[in-house]
């Protein structure tokens, strides 16, 4: 009996559908293109852990986004445009949560063969947020939402970014937060952040879709969605999805028996799950392909360049 016959037999499924290693693959990648110095991902063995103060049906509840304000003068950042590092933004900004929001992604690796970017509900939970303040899920939501910069510095992040998110949680009143990343460096971010906000006494729940690079952080409480890079707040166009996805998030916030908990999301993307052979694979690009790709990285880091901080902060739309 072959193995393909006897997993088959036992019900098991096949060893790609798993959780894609981004941490093993982003390495690879990188290195294949040119990038001899290895990133090291942020590690920590522990994490700290703040419970709500009250009950979450009291609680004002506050988005941080690693998605960009749409801007006009910045080029394609519509749906399926490829990466565009001139949209990044470098400093933490806030938005009316009163408000709805042209929130984009292009500026950031989320996965473009499998993700057509048309919903920002996915990566922008805000309405199903409303919708469970209206229910009473949670008391409210807080008054703005952040956008916390995708940055490869973990010192500026920590430093600079997770402290500033962390004031204006506070001057907005927020009881805790959810934080909802898109591609892998995001991931990290948020992680990071989240731990900022637990060690000063908010509570927060990060809902992702990179396990790997979230718990190599020990983020405090994490809601894994096995989904392509970009879907973090559930699927494109399905509300039932988006609504289960936060339902799930609310619950790890308010019930999760200590630090470091990750629940899976029972949601699948396909029945497939062949897409998970995409993402970075050096088995499915050839050198040519290495190749465009290290000349476009390097062209999009020349575009991002004048966006750096020395310039005025990106604000929401």
């Amino acid at each position: 009996m072959d193995q393909s016959t006897l997993d088959a037999l036992l019900g098991f499924a096949p060893d790609y559908d798993s959780p894609i290693p981004y941490i093993r693959r982003t390495r690879a990648y990188y290195a294949a293109i040119g990038y001899t110095t290895a990133y090291r991902w942020a590690h920590y063995l522990a994490a700290p852990f703040t419970r709500l103060a009250k009950p979450l049906g009291q609680c004002t509840v506050a988005i941080v986004t690693t998605a960009a304000p749409y801007q006009p003068d910045k080029g394609d950042q519509g749906p399926g445009a490829a990466y565009n590092g001139s949209a990044k933004f470098y400093s933490v900004y806030s938005g009316d949560t009163a408000q709805d929001h042209d929130l984009r992604i292009s500026h950031i690796g989320y996965d473009r063969i499998h993700t057509a970017a048309t919903d920002g509900n996915t990566w922008f939970p805000l309405p199903a947020l409303r919708r469970a303040a209206t229910t009473g899920r949670i008391g409210a939501v807080a008054a703005r939402f952040h956008g916390a910069p995708t940055n490869r510095s973990q010192r500026v992040t920590i430093e600079t970014d997770a402290p500033e998110i962390l004031a204006r949680i506070r001057q907005d009143g927020a009881d805790a937060a959810i934080l909802v990343p898109n591609c892998p460096v995001c991931h990290q971010t948020c992680a990071l952040t989240a731990r900022h906000l637990e060690a000063n006494g908010i509570p927060t729940v990060l809902m992702g879709c990179a396990r790997d690079i979230v718990e190599h952080a020990a983020a405090p409480r994490f809601l894994f969605s096995d989904f392509p890079l970009g879907n973090s707040a559930g699927k494109p166009h399905d509300v039932a999805s988006q609504d289960r996805t936060l339902a799930l998030a609310l619950d790890l916030l308010e019930a999760a028996p200590g630090p470091q908990t990750t629940m899976q999301s029972p949601l699948r993307w396909n029945e497939d799950g062949r897409w998970k052979l995409d993402y970075l694979n050096l088995e499915q690009l050839g050198e040519e392909e290495l190749q465009r790709r290290r000349a476009e990285f390097d062209r999009q880091k020349e575009l991002a360049r004048p966006n750096r901080p020395s310039d005025q902060p990106v604000k929401a739309a």
